[in-house]
């Protein structure tokens, strides 16, 4: 286990606490916790790259405790939040509809989930890290609105990216690499 690999694997651990903390009307603890997560979200891939700790069981990790602690603010945000996400039940949906679908074509293409780290997807990230914490701690909407944008960009790139790769292949940083990649595999 690397560091990198715990990191993910915090993650992991962190969803089912924040649903028990959100449950439980614990926003500050709740607000900590989630902070933390993203955090590790950001440091995880930096470490592995640069400790040369890069690995497919690495790779794996981080895309599911992403996955995991996505999907875990969900129902976490409606039970602490409720308001809030019924007034931006559009964005809400439009955000949920963006984590889902490149992970349902990639299935549907693969038979299995890729893990691409889009630059894109890194970037969204980040921002939506920002704006979620905005949007819930602060009640201030409008970088998350935009975010869901950006985040429907990233996703759009990611099922483009599924579409014109042959086979899954991990850590593919654009649709131009994607292409580029394709390119190469047709010539081999």
């Amino acid at each position: 286990m690397t560091i990198p690999n715990a990191l993910s694997t915090f993650r992991l651990a962190a969803a089912p606490v924040l649903l028990i903390l959100a449950w439980y009307d614990q926003e500050v603890a709740f607000l900590i916790l989630l902070v933390l997560a993203l955090c590790s979200d950001a440091m995880d891939g930096y470490l592995a790259r640069k400790w040369h700790q890069t690995s497919e069981l690495g790779n794996f990790l981080d895309s599911l405790g992403d996955f995991v602690i996505y999907i875990s603010l969900m129902p976490s945000a409606w039970w602490l939040w409720p308001e809030i996400i019924e007034r931006e039940a559009t964005y809400v949906g439009l955000a949920l509809t963006a984590l889902l679908l490149p992970a349902a074509v990639g299935l549907l293409k693969y038979r299995q989930v890729p893990c691409y780290h889009t630059l894109g997807a890194k970037f969204v990230a980040v921002l939506m890290s920002i704006a979620a914490l905005l949007l819930f701690a602060l009640d201030y909407p409008w970088p998350f609105r935009v975010v869901v944008g950006i985040l429907l960009l990233a996703s759009t790139e990611e099922i483009l990216i599924t579409l014109v790769l042959p086979a899954c292949t991990g850590n593919v940083l654009s649709l131009w690499h994607a292409l580029r990649l394709r390119r190469e595999m047709r010539r081999s």
